[in-house]
């Protein structure tokens, strides 16, 4: 049997109990603390590797968790990525493929978020930063089972106090539930003592589950005087500033730590960071390496993200888990934890707590799939097959060949052929959209692709 777990010792299967009057023993519902960084790269964090990056507050949830070797989001951009991380779900499955939905339009309403059903299991719920799903009322986090929600409706804006962004009525300003609000100094700093006030309000009589989506280290590229000050020996201007963006978020996440510690809520948390899609590297000067390829586009560097679960007493400290896991795997790890049904709804992802307390010994995922408008991809076992409209299929072997250098199609025609099949099925299962991104993004992100096709490995 293949043990999947590194280092998987003195951890507890059990949930946590409470004592009820009568002398039984009923699970306690953990609070969740899902944060999530934009647009971060690869190999941008010290767990992840980096020798330039400093990032210990989250190298230290790290080290008290579970580090996901090969996770994936469901999106190579950032909207179509949170719907499915919201839902657990693909996000072509509801008509959410495109970016950046425009005004009137945003995710399904018939989709359960969340939030939807943690608030259902009795749960305190808030947003705060980062939304992206639709910048109409209807769409509103408060409107889609959050109580609280903190930042702003559309996908990015600027770090600091900026005129044009901070006005009442424009979707870059920052609100609170509904209400122009404001604010002073820097941005990741404000979503950081926003979180912090949120978990501090907590009472013990009911669970939180906080979603702090950072708009860090996604464009413009802005940081403190102070933060950049910290490393100028990073000689590239882009390249320092972004260093100083992580630094800020981290710093964040120390303090969004240090409530949770402080409040007594530490071994009752679930704590969970991703990044949601890979470093855009010509635009903020991020290193997705060893992977191929960058935000926007299918190859791993786009789609596979720095992933990991923090819960002490329950995940063994200090762990990594080789198998693929997913975005999509989060509502129903959450739900399951929290009490819901996960069978009542078609989840795409898996409840990860069995295959990573050593309960289950498969894999989560067989087979993960990615589309959007005019490229798609599919990952089986170590096989990845991709496709680009007008231009054709790949096949690699990301177990020998994770940069995706060496296109080898032709040497394995059968598996081509039968993981082309499964894709197409897939993706007949798809809901057309209500929007588009347009023609300019297709030529700007089809000519990329092209340009990273390894030499002599054209896809076929």
């Amino acid at each position: 049997m293949v043990c999947y777990l590194v280092m998987l010792t003195g951890f507890l299967i059990s949930s946590p109990a409470q004592a009820d009057p009568t002398g039984a023993q009923h699970p306690v519902k953990p609070n969740i603390l899902l944060i999530l960084a934009d647009d971060l790269g690869y190999n941008d964090l010290g767990f992840q590797g980096s020798k330039e990056i400093k990032s210990p507050h989250l190298d230290a949830i790290a080290a008290s968790g579970v580090r996901f070797t090969n996770a994936y989001v469901s999106a190579s951009v950032c909207s179509p990525s949170r719907a499915g991380l919201m839902t657990g779900r693909y996000q072509q499955q509801f008509g959410h493929e495109p970016n950046s939905p425009p005004s009137p339009f945003g995710m399904n309403l018939n989709e359960k978020t969340m939030a939807d059903l943690l608030k259902a299991q009795g749960y305190r719920t808030g947003a705060i930063g980062k939304w992206h799903l639709g910048d109409s009322d209807p769409f509103y986090p408060t409107n889609r089972g959050f109580d609280y929600f903190c930042g702003l409706r559309a996908g990015s804006r600027s770090y600091f106090h900026h005129e044009k962004d901070d006005k009442e009525g424009s979707f870059k300003a920052i609100e609170l539930n509904g209400a122009y609000l404001g604010f002073e100094g820097y941005i990741t700093d404000f979503f950081s003592g926003k979180a912090v006030e949120f978990i501090e309000a907590q009472s013990e009589q009911a669970p939180f589950f906080l979603y702090l989506s950072y708009t860090a280290p996604h464009g413009p590229m802005h940081a403190t005087e102070a933060d950049l000050k910290l490393f100028e020996h990073i000689k590239d201007k882009k390249r320092r500033t972004y260093a100083a963006m992580i630094w800020a978020m981290d710093r964040g996440v120390g303090q969004v730590m240090d409530a949770v510690k402080s409040k007594g809520f530490l071994e009752n948390t679930l704590v969970i960071f991703l990044s949601d899609n890979g470093g855009p590297i010509l635009d903020n000067a991020s290193n997705n390496y060893p992977l191929n390829g960058f935000k926007g586009i299918k190859f791993e560097g786009g789609i596979r993200v720095p992933y990991v679960m923090s819960w002490p007493g329950q995940l063994a400290a200090g762990a990594t888990y080789g198998p693929m896991v997913s975005s999509l795997d989060i509502v129903p790890t959450a739900l399951e934890l929290a009490g819901g049904d996960v069978d009542a709804i078609d989840f795409a992802g898996r409840d990860l707590m069995p295959f990573i307390q050593g309960e289950v010994n498969a894999r989560p995922h067989e087979r993960l799939f990615w589309h959007k408008e005019w490229f798609s991809a599919m990952r089986e076992g170590d096989w990845k097959l991709m496709y680009v409209q007008d231009f054709g299929y790949a096949l690699y072997d990301l177990k020998n060949d994770i940069g995706e250098q060496n296109n080898v199609a032709k040497r394995h025609p059968e598996k081509l052929a039968a993981m082309r099949e499964a894709m197409n099925a897939w993706k007949a299962l798809s809901v057309k959209s209500d929007w588009s991104e347009g023609p300019k993004w297709y030529r700007i992100n089809r000519q990329h692709h092209i340009d990273l096709i390894p030499a002599g490995s054209e896809v076929q």
